[in-house]
């Protein structure tokens, strides 16, 4: 297993409020962690380098070898129970930090499985040589509105509220997690994003560059670049494992 990721500020925002988190246990074992913060000119770095910092700790004291898809999810969802608590408590410490908060898509990934929590927009696609899986699902308004049939896959792209999102790290005393199992096999690839990836390509573009480009040791930078070519408004962060 190869992991990669990069982080960029985009070419308008002087700060970057995302972080993000590699961390190998072994050959056949790694969690990667992405986080897109919000808030004050500080608070939203804060926030997600706050999350970054605890969830990660808390894997590294759970995490054993041979863990079961389940045990896994419980060790994620404790992280990040850890992680919203650390963050909303920071939030009350000081008045320039009240409201902050962050989204949060992390996975665990063995030889054969992806475990995935996702709280927000940030995404987590799961690629194979026959196609590519949005795994998560947005936590947001437009999501909402797709659900019900309100607005189109279209429409959501251009929609002033797509970047209001329902649900946050740290935004209040308790956050739930969304959790995906995901089985994977050898030549596939996980990859998580910030929104500032996801809004400005499609899945199918993604699916190109990540299958068949011509390195995945520059995969991250190409579709970087790909954003920052057209616009990239905000924060890109992405972070990508190879099987």
């Amino acid at each position: 297993m190869q992991t990669w990721g990069l982080t960029d500020p985009g070419n308008i925002r002087t700060q970057n409020q995302d972080a993000y988190s590699i961390v190998p246990f072994g050959r056949d074992r790694v969690l990667m962690v992405v986080c897109d913060g919000m808030g004050g000119a500080r608070a939203g770095n804060i926030a997600s380098e706050l999350a970054v910092e605890v969830f990660t700790g808390e894997v590294r004291r759970m995490q054993k070898p041979g863990m079961s898809p389940e045990r896994a999810a419980s060790m994620l969802t404790s992280a990040l129970e850890l992680a919203n608590r650390a963050v909303y408590e920071q939030s009350m410490l000081s008045e320039d930090f009240h409201g902050m908060g962050t989204t949060l898509v992390a996975a665990w990934i063995t030889r054969d499985t992806a475990v995935i929590i996702n709280v927000g927009d940030s995404r987590a696609y799961h690629f194979t040589a026959a196609g590519v899986s949005l795994v998560t699902r947005d936590h947001s308004i437009v999501s909402y509105m797709v659900d019900r049939g309100e607005i189109t896959l279209e429409q959501a792209k251009t929609h002033p509220g797509k970047n209001v999102i329902t649900r946050a790290v740290g935004t209040g005393d308790s956050v739930e997690g969304d959790i995906f199992i995901c089985p994977v096999k050898r030549e596939d690839c996980i990859l998580l994003c910030s929104d500032g990836l996801s809004n400005e390509m499609a899945d199918q573009e993604m699916l190109f560059e990540v299958v068949h480009g011509v390195r995945k040791s520059d995969c991250c930078q190409r579709l970087l670049n790909i954003a920052k070519n057209r616009g990239a408004p905000d924060n890109i962060t992405v972070a990508l494992a190879a099987m």
